[in-house]
């Protein structure tokens, strides 16, 4: 059986010429920020050329699409969201914002 490894998300993704790295993190479970939100902890790297990192994203895409089809996941769109906070009334607007969830920045 091959290993196998959860992750929180994505850190970060760098591309140096026909190489992309790709930081898979986690949150942790003993380090925490300053809000008190776990903090994200590098816990392994993806190590591929351009071309297998462009038809990986491919195939994400087509599972994210599935997903969405379904209903397991719902899209957010950032221009939607700023045209109901337009609409919403003036005191909705000025009051403060609810405190951040522990969750994963993957998704919202």
């Amino acid at each position: 059986m091959a290993d196998e490894l959860y992750t929180d998300g994505i850190s970060e993704i760098t591309v140096t010429g026909p190489i992309v790295r790709i930081d898979l993190m986690s949150l942790s479970a003993t380090e925490r920020d300053a809000r008190g939100n776990p903090k994200p902890v590098l816990r392994q790297r993806i190590i591929m050329p351009v071309d297998a990192f462009a038809n990986s994203v491919d195939v994400m895409n087509k599972a994210l699409n599935s997903l969405v089809e379904t209903g397991a996941v719902r899209r957010t769109n950032e221009s939607a969201n700023a045209a109901a906070a337009s609409d919403a009334p003036e005191k909705q607007r000025h009051s403060k914002a609810a405190p951040a969830k522990n969750t994963s920045p993957n998704f919202s």
